[in-house]
């Protein structure tokens, strides 16, 4: 079985095929064009920079393209890459499918679109509970492929299904250790949180931010396809369970100066933002630490303020 990217130890030579995620070109000190990449497979994604490009390289290299890469595996600063020695594009009969190598959710599509019809069954509010259909049947497709982000957290296809899946988990075990909590609202809430990231992120390959994701985003975007959901439904946007979902939807990050255009008012909204910031930090030291060592610290993670994480020696 061939080798992938994190199959190889620091200082080991590399052989393998993998995808193209990002491809930034760059000026060097010395005035020449280098290629920063991420390459990545299904163990996982690693930078690499390579030098001296040349048009044609720029031209042959591009995000969303399989590449062989021989190199050297190598830490920097911490943080994992790739020596570049050569790169060349796929011969006849290598590997050339870019879905090939996307890294995927642990969990397949089947097992967690049953998952989410139990929950879905628990949203007893009629209103939320239209609402929610409707737009999971509008971008089903989408919601079970794309990612959760382009890098920090959930960053694989089925990381958004995923991530939504792992915080009404979350959610449900909140609701049975505190029964006042309003069920159907936090887990309407939950599903629909990042539901905008269909419209504001490319898909799985070379994940990008389209033109409304960077100038609208996702919690912007979902908001709207209430509002456009109740207009379908011919449901009352100034109801007060239209403005208590949208309220869920719009503080879901916490605080403004993080992307939520208010602070939560709702004791669902408090408790979704937290579940979400939750689930994303595990998941940003879980992707870390699964490439770290016993007994050494991680790579710096970027999304939780640059710290690094000690990957304690295993005793038993």
């Amino acid at each position: 079985m061939a080798k992938e990217i994190f199959d190889y130890k620091i200082d080991e030579n590399m052989d393998l095929f993998a995808l193209i995620k990002t491809a930034d070109v760059r000026i060097a000190k010395n005035g020449s064009k280098f290629i920063s990449f991420i390459f990545c497979d299904h163990s996982g994604e690693i930078m690499a920079k390579f030098w001296d490009a040349s048009d044609e390289d720029i031209e042959n290299f591009q995000e969303g393209r399989v590449v062989h890469i021989t190199g050297k595996r190598e830490n920097y600063q911490n943080n994992p890459q790739i020596k570049i020695f050569n790169l060349h594009l796929p011969h006849d009969g290598e590997p050339n499918d870019p879905l090939d190598f996307v890294p995927r959710a642990p969990e397949d599509t089947s097992s967690m679109e049953k998952d989410f019809n139990a929950f879905f069954l628990e949203i007893k509010n009629q209103t939320w509970s239209k609402i929610v259909h409707y737009l999971i049947k509008k971008y089903h497709d989408r919601f079970f492929t794309f990612p959760a982000a382009k890098k920090n957290h959930h960053a694989f296809a089925g990381g958004l299904a995923y991530h939504t899946l792992s915080i009404l988990r979350l959610a449900k075990a909140v609701t049975e250790e505190y029964d006042f909590v309003d069920r159907s609202l936090l887990y309407a809430g939950a599903i629909l949180h990042d539901l905008g990231k269909v419209i504001e992120l490319s898909g799985p390959i070379a994940t990008r931010y389209t033109l409304e994701g960077n100038l609208v985003g996702h919690i912007v975007l979902i908001d709207e396809q209430i509002v456009e959901a109740c207009q379908k439904l011919d449901i009352d946007q100034q109801s007060q369970d239209v403005i208590l979902l949208r309220h869920m939807i719009l503080a879901h990050h916490g605080l403004m100066e993080y992307g939520s255009p208010v602070q939560p008012h709702l004791m669902e909204a408090e408790i979704l933002h937290h579940l979400d910031d939750l689930d994303a930090s595990i998941q940003m030291m879980k992707g870390a630490l699964d490439h770290t060592e016993e007994g050494e610290f991680s790579e710096r993670i970027f999304g939780l303020d640059g710290r690094n994480f000690y990957k304690p020696e295993d005793k038993k």
